[in-house]
């Protein structure tokens, strides 16, 4: 397997799963922790997409940037809405041939959704 998969970390679980899973629609794949209580290293996924979140200080620098490559930038805008979750840039066409809009998690972590635009 050839893959890449991003860590954003997270300071408050309750508010991460919903805003990725109630909200955006990543399910839970699975969640680690040395013992109950402590913090969490979680997978998520969404199709092809997977995402690592973490509250471990150690994993990664806060806040992060993450670009999620998708076939239709306006469904995720539109189903995003229904849940009522605003865009901080709408979806716009970009000189370097992507459609891409810009929101936030609750921590700060940057999600840039983009289709690339066809010739």
């Amino acid at each position: 397997m050839n893959t890449a998969v991003p860590t954003l970390r997270i300071r408050s679980y309750d508010a991460a799963v919903q805003f990725y899973v109630e909200s955006l629609g990543f399910r839970i794949d699975w969640e680690w922790r040395h013992e109950p209580g402590f913090p969490v290293f979680m997978q998520l996924s969404r199709g092809l997409l997977r995402l690592y979140l973490t509250q471990h200080e150690e994993d990664c620098a806060m806040p992060g940037l993450v670009y999620l490559y998708v076939p239709d930038v306006d469904a995720w805008q539109a189903e995003m809405l229904g849940q009522g979750v605003v865009a901080e840039e709408a979806p716009a066409d970009q000189p370097w041939g992507n459609r891409q809009m810009m929101l936030r998690d609750p921590d700060g972590n940057g999600l840039c959704i983009c289709a690339v635009l066809e010739d």
